[in-house]
């Protein structure tokens, strides 16, 4: 039995299926489904997981080479919001580009990890290290 890490099945298994360069999305509660991705859904109420959550939770046995978010996250959240994020993806390429462009980059991810964020664009696709 897992003790420690990461303890949901559904995650542990599609983070074993994530190799070299694929890419995997966590998503706020409102980000479209995908139905030809596997997409795991950990919401419960409002923000409970956040996407950080996930983030954290990853980063102890997950390699990230680099996260795109949409470019609006920047323009519709605090310095504060903005800077936790910066500080959970501290040593990653954080690549910024419009919401449009990044829904483009969805349908080629390995799956999908929905959470009950609250945050305006929160959505981030990680590309695995």
């Amino acid at each position: 039995m897992l003790r420690t890490g990461i303890l949901n099945p559904g995650i542990n298994s599609l983070l074993s299926r994530v190799r070299h360069t694929n890419t995997l999305v966590i998503a706020d509660r409102g980000f479209p489904f995908w139905p030809a991705i596997e997409t795991i859904d950990i919401s419960l109420v409002d923000d409970v997981p956040r996407v950080l959550d996930v983030v954290k939770a990853m980063r102890e046995n997950f390699g990230i080479a680099s996260a795109v978010m949409a470019a609006e996250f920047l323009s519709e959240n605090s310095p504060e919001t903005r800077r936790a994020f910066e500080e959970a993806l501290l040593g990653v390429r954080l690549i910024f580009e419009p919401h449009i462009e990044f829904k483009k980059r969805v349908p080629n991810a390995i799956g999908l990890i929905r959470t009950a964020d609250t945050i305006q664009y929160a959505n981030i696709i990680l590309e695995s290290a």
